[in-house]
């Protein structure tokens, strides 16, 4: 999609949701599969940013030769959060173009982290599959990158599906790449909000709203839905709303599973809300908040 008035745009590359290697499938007997992953491309006149760059060798490869075809010089490399599915291919990405990582203080923090528990969880869930991964991420001098004159603002909003959230704001574009602040058609990832209180995801929902964005691009997404900044965040709010209903309805993750299931027919990605049930109802056992998170992805 490109703005005549700007000579900038933005492609989408969705990389198709992956199987889990976990053997038991979820409560309703689907068998466990990963979210869409989605990667922006923001170009101009020659050159372009790429953000949230995706999880897997092969996923890296194609959306490496998709830059290529567009025929854009390729400057940076930025994620706005540190999920590793976000960000674990941006070296090599970042080594094919000659391009620098960037990120924020916040998600070159929870970066280190996905590092520290790789093996025991991404190598699991995905094995021989992601390459290596060293933290090469540098902040960006006040939080803004320039492409061909125009601004692309780093927004902080703190925690939202995990601590440390960023987002990149385009405003000649009217358009915000949200990450995994905003979802769209996607089954929310709840597992990081294991007391059930969305507050401070509400309040970076807050962040991006007063952006005024007429477009969004959410990190996770149906792609066959559009980027209609009004629909997303309305939709995001009110999947809050429903889950915080369910939570105090319902007793057990699989009651939570499958009411949420009912509510939301049309959402991609039921793995992941399987795995934010189980965090959200271990949590309120007590118990390690990391532990719970292990067995919740990998039980």
């Amino acid at each position: 999609m490109s703005d005549d008035d700007t000579a900038l745009g933005y492609d989408v590359f969705v990389a198709d949701p992956l199987p889990l290697n976990v053997s038991a499938p979820l409560p309703n007997g689907e068998p466990r599969h990963y979210q869409p992953i989605a990667v922006t491309l923001i170009h101009g006149v020659r050159d372009a940013v790429l953000v949230d760059p995706p999880l897997t060798t092969e996923q890296a490869q194609r959306v490496g030769d998709w830059v290529e075809a567009s025929g854009k010089r390729l400057t940076h490399v930025f994620a706005t959060h540190g999920h590793g599915d976000h960000w674990f291919t941006a070296g090599v990405l970042a080594e094919r173009f000659g391009a620098e990582v960037v990120a924020t203080a916040g998600t070159i923090e929870q970066m280190h982290a996905n590092v520290s528990f790789r093996e025991a969880l991404w190598d699991t869930l995905f094995p021989g599959q992601i390459p290596p991964s060293p933290v090469t991420a540098v902040t960006v001098p006040g939080n803004r990158l320039t492409l061909e004159g125009h601004d692309l603002t780093v927004v902080e909003v703190g925690h939202a599906d995990t601590d440390g959230c960023a987002v990149l704001h385009v405003p000649d574009l009217d358009l915000v790449v949200a990450g995994d602040v905003i979802y769209n058609g996607v089954h929310q990832y709840l597992g990081e909000t294991a007391d059930g209180d969305f507050g401070a995801w509400r309040k970076a929902i807050d962040t991006v709203a007063a952006l005024e964005p007429r477009r969004i691009v959410a990190s996770h997404q149906n792609k066959n839905l559009d980027d209609d900044a009004t629909r997303l965040i309305a939709e995001t709010r009110r999947y809050f709303d429903d889950a915080e209903e369910f939570l105090a309805a319902h007793d057990t993750p699989a009651e939570f599973f499958h009411a949420m299931l009912d509510r939301y027919p049309d959402r991609i990605g039921a793995t992941v809300l399987w795995i934010g049930a189980r965090a959200l109802y271990l949590g309120r056992e007590g118990g390690d908040p990391v532990q719970n998170l292990g067995t919740a992805w990998l039980l």
